[in-house]
């Protein structure tokens, strides 16, 4: 089997040997750049399943190396590394297009556990395609349609989709979620659901505006199948 690739992004001498170097000794194919247009060319050369990105970078803003590597492969999962620690950057940082926030200083085991969560892939169900209504998601294939129309969903967000969908017209609580879609052992905030379920809704509000996805405060959500 393969290891999976993880692109490190990381100005900082130490923090980026000490990375590289857990990385490597865990089996991963680990690389390390230290500019963002660094990190770029590697995406370009070479396509990771997970780029570790610092946003202090001494060329580019991280933000933007952020946008670049979502908007040229959405499907790449990008975790932040930062001191930025403030909600606003969570969200900014969420919105660019990463999958995860980690702020600095962190514990090393706790960033390996985060890691070993991201690439993770939840077992696909036994029916490839499903359908809700006038949605329908191909969880092999990784891609949905609502009205014939495709989404381009980022990863977390097509699997909070399809877990959602796979108990359609269900309650399915918050730590259910986070479990099923991030990880039993998830060490972050809980926010980084509401972040992901808000973009997801306005994903399906461009096609149409009808709501399909109800919070249950308290509880979690609903994908309504009317």
């Amino acid at each position: 089997m393969t290891a999976e690739r993880i692109l490190i992004v990381e100005d900082d001498e130490r923090i980026g040997s000490t990375l590289l170097r857990a990385l490597v000794g865990n089996g991963y194919d680990a690389h390390w750049e230290q500019t963002g247009r660094g990190a770029l060319d590697s995406v370009a050369a070479a396509r990771p399943d997970l780029v570790l990105l610092d946003l202090g970078l001494p060329d580019l803003d991280g933000l933007d190396v952020c946008r670049q590597i979502h908007h040229g492969d959405a499907t790449i999962d990008i975790a932040m590394l930062t001191a930025r620690d403030e909600e606003l950057d969570v969200v900014v940082g969420l919105d660019a297009g990463a999958i995860d926030y980690i702020t600095k200083p962190f514990k090393l085991a706790e960033l390996l556990a985060r890691i070993r969560a991201q690439l993770r892939r939840a077992e696909p169900r036994a029916q490839s395609r499903s359908t809700a209504g006038d949605l329908v998601i191909d969880v092999h294939a990784r891609r949905a349609w609502l009205h014939q129309n495709e989404l381009q969903l980022r990863a977390k967000e097509f699997d909070l989709l399809a877990r959602l969908v796979a108990d359609a017209g269900n309650a399915v609580s918050r730590e259910t979620l986070m479990s099923d879609v991030w990880d039993e052992h998830w060490f972050g905030s809980t926010k980084t659901l509401d972040f992901h379920i808000a973009a997801l809704r306005r994903k399906l509000d461009a096609i149409d505006a009808e709501s399909r996805i109800t919070t249950l405060r308290g509880v979690g959500y609903r994908f309504e199948l009317s």
